[in-house]
C-alpha cells in the first residue's frame, strides 16, 4: 500500500469560544492510504493542544505510523495496525485515529459496503448531531442560535464557564425555547460553582451538563454527580477505554472523541465498556472536517447521544461526508462505500 498526508487549515463560519480559549480556524492533516487496485482511504486527524497535540506533532508522527500500514500491507489487518501503531507511537491519539480511519474506509471500499456495514450495524437506528453555541456575548449568542434553530437544528450544546453564564443560557433559551439543550463546561467550574449552577440549569430545561469540573479531579466529579440535579456526561475525564471504569460512578454518560481514542476499534471497546458499566454513550469530535466525522457518523447506531456538528462549524469543507439533513445522521441515504468522505 501506498500512504501519504498533507495539513488543511480550514477557516471556522465564526469565531469559537469555550472556557479554555477562542480558535478561529482548525488545523486538520488528511492521511490517505491507496492499494494496488487505486481504492483510497481518506481520514483526518483534528489536534487539540488540551491533549499536547498540534498538526506540527501530528505532521511528526505520520511517517512512523504510515510505516506501520506499509509494513502490515493489509488493510483489513486493522487490530493489527492499531496495535503495531500504539507500540510505535504511544501518545498522539489524533494521529493514530487519522490512519486509522483511513484503514477503515479503505477496507471499507475493497468490500465495496459502507463502513455502517462492514461493522454489521443498523442503519435504522440512527439519531440527531446537536449544534453548538460558542461562548459569545448574549445577542450574538441569541442570533447563532436563532440561525441554527431555522436551519432545522432541534438539539443544542451550549458552551458555559464564565461569569456571566445565567446570562448567555437566558439568550440562547429565549431564542430556542423548543429546543433541546445541553450544557458543557470544559472543566470550568468548582465541584460546589458546578452543583450550584446545575440548580439553575434544570429549571431551564437542560438534558445534561458535560464535563462541569477538571479532568484530574474525579473526587469532584463525583461529589457533582452525587448532588446534580441533572445528568453529569464526562468528556475529558474519560479519553480511552480503560478511562471507564474510574468514571462509572461518577457520570451517567461516557462522551468519546476519535481524536481522543486514538481509532475506530479503541471507540467501539469504549462503547462497550460503557455499556458494561450502565453507562449512556455519546459521540463527540473537535473542529473537524469530514475527512474524519464521516467516520464517527457511522457510530450512530451504537449510541445515546452524537455531538458530530465539527464540519458544520467550518466556512467551508474540502470533504462531503455522511448526510446529516436538519441533524439528522442519515446512514441510509449514503450511496457510497467506505466511510462516505469525498474530497469535493
Amino acid at each position: 500500500m501506498k500512504t501519504s498526508f498533507e495539513r488543511r487549515e480550514f477557516p471556522l463560519q465564526h469565531p469559537f469560544t469555550i472556557a479554555r480559549g477562542t480558535q478561529e480556524t482548525a488545523a486538520n492533516v488528511v492521511v490517505r492510504v491507496e492499494d494496488d487496485a487505486g481504492n483510497v482511504g481518506v481520514g483526518g486527524a483534528a489536534p487539540s493542544s488540551h491533549y499536547g497535540e498540534t498538526a506540527g506533532t501530528v505532521e511528526a508522527v505520520l511517517p512512523d505510523l504510515l510505516d506501520v500500514v506499509e509494513r502490515v500491507d493489509d488493510p483489513h489487518a486493522l487490530s493489527r495496525i492499531e496495535s503495531e501503531m500504539r507500540t510505535v507511537v504511544n501518545d498522539n491519539p489524533a494521529a493514530r485515529a487519522a490512519v486509522s480511519i483511513a484503514c477503515h474506509d479503505l477496507a471499507a471500499k475493497r468490500a465495496d459496503l459502507p463502513l455502517y456495514r462492514y461493522w454489521g450495524l443498523d442503519p435504522s437506528k440512527t439519531l440527531d448531531t446537536s449544534f453548538t453555541i460558542g461562548i459569545d456575548d448574549p445577542e450574538v449568542m441569541r442570533e447563532k442560535t436563532r440561525d441554527a434553530v431555522e436551519a432545522g437544528y432541534d438539539t443544542l450544546k451550549v458552551k458555559l464557564g464564565t461569569d456571566r453564564d445565567e446570562e448567555l443560557l437566558s439568550a440562547v433559551r429565549e431564542a430556542a425555547p423548543e429546543a433541546a439543550i445541553r450544557v458543557d463546561a470544559n472543566e470550568a467550574w468548582s465541584p460546589r460553582e458546578a452543583v450550584r449552577n446545575i440548580e439553575w440549569l434544570a429549571d431551564c430545561g437542560v438534558e445534561f451538563v458535560e464535563q462541569p469540573v477538571p479532568a484530574e479531579n474525579r473526587e469532584g466529579l463525583k461529589f457533582v454527580y452525587e448532588r446534580a440535579a441533572l445528568p453529569i456526561a464526562a468528556d475529558e475525564s474519560c479519553i480511552t477505554a480503560s478511562d471507564v471504569p474510574a468514571v462509572a460512578d461518577r457520570c451517567d454518560i461516557a462522551n468519546l472523541k476519535l481524536m481522543k481514542t486514538g481509532g475506530l476499534r479503541e471507540a467501539k471497546r469504549l462503547i462497550h465498556a460503557a455499556r458494561a458499566h450502565g453507562l449512556e454513550v455519546m459521540c463527540g469530535c473537535m473542529i473537524e472536517s469530514n475527512a474524519s466525522i464521516a467516520a464517527a457518523a457511522h457510530l450512530a447506531p451504537l449510541l445515546d447521544y452524537a455531538d458530530l456538528d465539527g464540519s458544520l462549524l467550518l466556512a467551508e469543507d474540502d470533504f462531503e461526508g455522511v448526510p446529516m439533513p436538519e441533524g439528522r445522521i442519515d446512514l441510509e441515504a449514503m450511496d457510497r462505500p467506505g466511510t462516505s468522505a469525498r474530497e469535493t
